[in-house]
C-alpha cells in the first residue's frame, strides 16, 4: 500500500484532510431545498465509496506493508471492532453537532463541541501513542482552541448570539464534543495494538460503521426533525438525482480527507494528524467569507475575530507540525 515516505508528504496529506473536512458541507449549500436528514444518507454512502476506492487502489499497490485485503484478513478482530466503533461514535457526534448548531447556533455549538473534541481527542490519542513533543502539541492545541472561540465570536456577529440557548442545546453540544473526541483514540488502538489495521483498512471499517449507524440515528432525526416536518424514505427516493449527486460528492470529499488523515497518522501519530485535520473550521470559515459571503454586512468586530481566528489556526498548524520532529 502507499504510505508517506517523508514528513513533507504526510504534512501535505494532513493539510488535504483539513481542506476536505472543511469543504464537504459546501455540497449541501449547493442543493435546492434538500433536507439535511436526506442529504446525510448520500453523504454516508459517499464516505464509504471514497474509502473503498482508495483502499482498492492506493491501499492495494505499493511497497509498504500489506495490501488492504491482506491486512483485513490478518488483522485482529478487536481492532476491526475499534475502527467500526470509531465510525459509529463519529457519526453520532456529527449528527448531534448539526443538531447543536440548529438549536444554539454556530457561535455556541462550535466553541463547545469542537473545543472539547480537539482537547480530548488529542490528549487521549497522545496518551496511547506518544509521538512527537507533547509540549509543542499542547501549545498547538491551545492555539487551535482559541481559534475556535474566535470563530464562534465571529459568527455571533451574524446574529447567532440572539438565539435562545437552552440547557438541552448546551447538553447536546457537550455530548457531541465528548463523542467527537473519542473516535481518535479508538482509531489509535486499531492502528497500533496486536495485529494492527492499516490506515486504509481503518478507513473502510470506520466509514462502514458510520453508514450502519445512520440506520437508527438518522432515521430518528427523519421522524423527529429539529426543524420542519418529518421526512420519509419515499421523500428520499423522490429527490432529483442532482441532489443525490451533491450528497455523494460531499461524502466523497470528507472520505478522501478521512483516508488521507489516517494514512498520515500511520507516520506522525494520530494525535498530530487529528489536531491538524481539526483545523477544518478555518477552511469552512474561509469558504463562508470568500465564496458564500456569509459575513457581508457583519459588524467590524466579526472581521477582527475572523482575522484572529485565521492567525491562531495558522500558528497552531505550524506549532503542531513542529511537534513531530521535536
Amino acid at each position: 500500500m502507499f504510505l508517506p515516505a517523508t514528513f513533507t508528504v504526510a504534512l501535505l496529506m494532513m493539510l488535504t484532510s483539513m481542506i476536505c473536512w472543511g469543504s464537504w458541507a459546501n455540497a449541501f449549500k449547493l442543493t435546492r431545498g434538500y433536507r439535511f436528514e436526506l442529504f446525510y444518507w448520500d453523504y454516508a454512502f459517499g464516505i464509504v465509496l471514497a474509502s473503498l476506492v482508495l483502499a482498492l487502489t492506493l491501499g492495494s499497490f505499493g511497497s509498504s506493508g500489506d495490501s488492504f485485503l491482506a491486512n483485513l484478513r490478518a488483522a485482529d478482530t478487536a481492532n476491526i471492532v475499534y475502527a467500526v466503533a470509531a465510525g459509529v461514535i463519529f457519526n453520532v457526534a456529527n449528527l448531534l453537532l448539526v443538531a447543536g448548531i440548529e438549536m444554539a447556533g454556530l457561535a455556541i455549538a462550535f466553541p463547545i463541541a469542537i473545543g472539547i473534541a480537539l482537547i480530548e481527542g488529542v490528549a487521549l490519542s497522545y496518551a496511547l501513542q506518544p509521538t512527537g513533543s507533547g509540549l509543542l502539541l499542547a501549545l498547538g492545541v491551545a492555539l487551535a482552541v482559541v481559534a475556535v472561540v474566535f470563530d464562534g465570536k465571529a459568527y455571533a456577529g451574524l446574529g447567532d448570539a440572539g438565539r435562545p440557548t437552552s440547557r438541552r442545546s448546551i447538553g447536546i453540544c457537550l455530548v457531541s464534543g465528548v463523542l467527537m473526541g473519542l473516535f481518535a483514540p479508538l482509531v489509535t488502538r486499531a492502528l497500533t495494538t496486536g495485529s494492527p489495521l492499516g490506515p486504509y483498512t481503518v478507513a473502510v471499517c470506520f466509514t462502514l460503521g458510520a453508514l450502519v449507524c445512520c440506520v437508527p440515528v438518522n432515521t430518528y432525526f427523519m421522524r423527529r426533525p429539529l426543524s420542519g416536518p418529518p421526512v420519509t424514505y419515499a421523500d428520499y427516493v423522490a429527490v432529483p438525482w442532482r441532489e443525490h449527486a451533491l450528497g455523494l460528492l460531499g461524502g466523497v470529499v470528507w472520505g478522501i480527507g478521512g483516508v488521507f488523515n489516517f494514512v498520515a497518522a500511520s507516520m506522525v501519530g494520530v494525535a498530530i494528524a487529528y489536531a491538524i485535520g481539526q483545523a477544518a473550521p478555518m477552511v469552512a470559515a474561509a469558504w463562508g467569507v470568500f465564496v458564500w459571503r456569509e459575513f457581508h454586512g457583519a459588524p467590524r468586530r466579526s472581521g477582527r475575530f475572523l482575522a484572529a481566528m485565521f492567525l491562531c489556526y495558522l500558528l497552531a498548524i505550524v506549532v503542531i507540525a513542529r511537534a513531530y520532529g521535536a
